[in-house]
C-alpha cells in the first residue's frame, strides 16, 4: 500500500493539471495558474515519495510523464491561446464566447491564438525524450516542462497583481507572447544542461550552486512576488551555464 503513495501523488498532480485546462478554458486565468502551480508542488514530491519508499516504478515514470503533458503541457497552452485572444480583443472571455465575438474571424485574428497550442507540442516531445534519455538521471537536459509552465503561468498572475501600464502593454503584446511560446519550445529540447534540484546530501560542497539558486528564489519571490518567477527561470538558467563552466 504504501509504495502507491507516490502513484497517488502523481495524480494529484494531473487532477490539478485538468482543473487547471477547465479554469483556462473558462477564462478564469488566476485559478487556472493556481492550480498548475499546485500540480507542479505535487510533482516534486512524487519522485521525493518514490525515493524515500524504493517505490520507483515503470508505471510511475509513465504516469509521471501523463501527469506532466496535462499540467505542464496543455494547461499552459490553453492559458497561452487565452493570452492571446486577450491581446487581440482587449479582455478575458470563455474560449467559446471568443470565437462569437463580431469581427473575429477575419484575417489573422482567426488562428494566431492557436499558436499557443505549440506548447503543448513542444512538451509532449520534451517528455517523449525525457523518457527515453538515459543522461537526465541526475541533470536536466532542456528545459523541464515544469519550469515553462511556471514562465508561462506567471503571466497572468503578474497582470492581475502587479498591474501596470508597462506590464500590461508588454505581456498582452501578441508578438511578445509568441516570442514566449518560441522561445520555450526551443528550450525545452535544446541540448542544453541544466542542473536538476535534486539533493543526494545536505553538504554545501556538492549543493553550493543549488543552496545558491534557492536563496535568490526566496530573495526573489520575497521582493518581487509574481514578477520573480520569470527572473528566477532566467538566473536558472544563467547559473546552470556557469556551473557547466566549472
Amino acid at each position: 500500500m504504501l509504495k502507491q503513495i507516490p502513484n497517488l501523488i502523481t495524480s494529484l498532480n494531473l487532477l490539478c493539471g485538468c482543473m487547471a485546462v477547465f479554469f483556462a478554458i473558462s477564462g478564469d486565468l488566476v485559478t487556472a495558474s493556481y492550480f498548475v502551480f499546485s500540480g507542479i508542488f505535487f510533482d516534486f514530491f512524487d519522485g521525493l515519495a518514490a525515493r524515500l519508499l524504493h517505490a520507483q516504478s515503470e508505471v510511475g515514470l509513465q504516469l509521471d510523464s501523463l501527469a506532466d503533458m496535462v499540467t505542464s503541457g496543455v494547461a499552459p497552452a490553453v492559458v497561452m491561446v487565452q493570452l492571446l485572444s486577450e491581446s487581440l480583443t482587449g479582455a478575458p472571455v470563455s474560449i467559446a464566447d471568443t470565437f462569437a465575438i463580431e469581427g473575429w474571424n477575419t484575417g489573422y485574428h482567426q488562428y494566431l491564438p492557436f499558436t499557443g497550442l505549440l506548447i503543448a507540442v513542444g512538451a509532449a516531445y520534451r517528455l517523449a525524450k525525457f523518457n527515453v534519455d538515459t543522461r537526465q538521471t541526475t541533470s536536466f537536459i532542456g528545459l523541464p516542462t515544469p519550469a515553462n509552465a511556471l514562465l508561462v503561468l506567471s503571466l497572468p498572475l503578474i497582470l492581475a497583481f502587479h498591474p501596470s501600464a508597462l506590464m500590461e502593454s508588454l505581456i498582452l503584446n501578441s508578438w511578445f507572447l509568441i516570442g514566449i511560446i518560441l522561445m520555450g519550445c526551443v528550450l525545452m529540447n535544446a541540448e542544453l544542461p541544466l542542473f536538476a534540484l535534486k539533493f543526494k546530501s545536505w553538504d554545501l560542497k556538492n549543493n553550493t550552486v543549488r543552496y545558491l539558486f534557492l536563496l535568490i528564489s526566496v530573495v526573489a519571490v520575497v521582493l518581487l512576488k509574481f514578477i520573480a518567477i520569470p527572473i528566477i527561470l532566467l538566473i536558472y538558467v544563467l547559473l546552470s551555464l556557469i556551473w557547466r563552466e566549472n
